[in-house]
């Protein structure tokens, strides 16, 4: 058998059911096949637009808010970027050597010479030492040039000779 012989016999049957309907049986079914077709065209059509257009109207105020403090931030951007850099004074001898003992560093051997620091600690705790090179990072603008570390056998503790420089030109 055919799809096309198939389908033909499926709409002879169909044909007969509904002759054999009286017509009020007519009416009713076709009324009854429109409100069928009308509800399933409305959960698939219209209702997911209006539930879309409900939650849009919700997150609305929301997003506005959002937009405007990205205007803000790119306003606050744009005035920095055309702010002149701030300079760093340079570091001495000195303001190294109190800034190593603030943090409980003492440096065998420190150095400054223009904008390079060269020392060596013995010894040390390594979570102070990465603490004083962040707060000299952000502070002096200060970057690592050569960094040996050797771990001790005391766990936490370090050795270690570092070479670095400051940035006194515009941040990074």
């Amino acid at each position: 058998m055919s799809l096309a012989t198939t389908i033909a016999q499926y709409r002879e049957r169909a044909n007969a059911l509904w002759l054999a309907r009286t017509e009020q049986e007519r009416r009713f079914l076709a009324v009854g096949g429109a409100v069928v077709l009308l509800a399933i065209l409305y959960l698939l059509l219209v209702d997911p637009a209006v539930e879309g257009r409900t939650q849009l109207r919700r997150q609305l105020p929301q997003l506005r808010q959002q937009a405007a403090e990205l205007q803000a931030l790119a306003q606050e951007a744009a005035s920095l970027a055309h702010a002149p850099a701030s300079q760093v004074a340079p570091l001495t001898r000195e303001s190294v050597s109190s800034s190593l003992t603030g943090r409980g560093l003492n440096p065998q051997s420190l150095s400054v010479s223009g904008d390079y620091i060269k020392l060596q600690l013995n010894n040390v705790p390594f979570s102070g030492l990465t603490a004083w090179l962040d707060e000299q990072r952000r502070a002096n603008r200060v970057l690592a040039q050569d960094v040996v570390v050797n771990a001790l056998p005391t766990a936490g503790q370090v050795d270690a000779s570092l070479t670095l420089r400051q940035n006194t030109g515009a941040p990074r």
